[in-house]
């Protein structure tokens, strides 16, 4: 994918934003603040200090609506899905360079809660994404027991499961007994 650094990072935050989502098959990993801090700390999330329960229900909310992005049917209705998710976000770029990252833009205005700053940076991202007509590198897994989603990364956009050595490897498995048992 000929996308920049930033993001790449951002579309993994968002992939990993909507998997801690109990719908993607799993617990729910954002289940308290405890959960919520370790997700900000994995993703080097800059400038939140204190959480609070505010930011935990935001963010949940955030993830659902990210959610339906990732699993819309067809561009069009992802597009009116990110717009209506970046709409009620205050964008405001601007570069910046802090805790040894290069030069990059920041989407979210001074001061923004934590939901705000994700939908923004995630949001835009994502924008970025169906701009360059690279919708359909939005999945979810063909794994037939697992939800989760991922960003298909592949030249030739040929990824098929969230992760190649636990859904790939246990569906070629499958398909390997399969044969041998025909």
């Amino acid at each position: 994918m000929p996308f920049g650094h930033d993001m790449v990072h951002s579309l993994a935050t968002a992939v990993d934003l909507v998997n801690t989502s109990p719908a993607t098959g799993g617990q729910d990993g954002l289940g308290d603040l405890a959960g919520l801090r370790e997700f900000v700390d994995r993703w080097e999330v800059s400038g939140v200090d204190e959480l609070g329960a505010d930011d935990l229900s935001r963010v949940r909310a955030l993830r659902e609506a990210f959610h339906k992005v990732f699993t819309a049917p067809d561009q069009a209705t992802a597009v009116i899905r990110l717009n209506t998710l970046l709409s009620r976000t205050r964008i405001t770029p601007r570069l910046t360079e802090h805790d040894g990252h290069a030069l990059h833009v920041h989407y979210f205005a001074p001061g923004a809660s934590l939901c705000e700053h994700l939908a923004a940076d995630l949001g835009v991202a994502m924008a970025h994404l169906l701009v360059e007509g690279e919708w359909e590198r939005l999945r979810t897994c063909s794994a037939p027991d697992c939800e989760r989603v991922f960003v298909d990364e592949s030249r030739n956009r040929s990824r098929v499961y969230c992760d190649s050595r636990t859904c790939g490897n246990r569906m070629h498995v499958a398909a390997y007994r399969a044969r041998r048992r025909a």
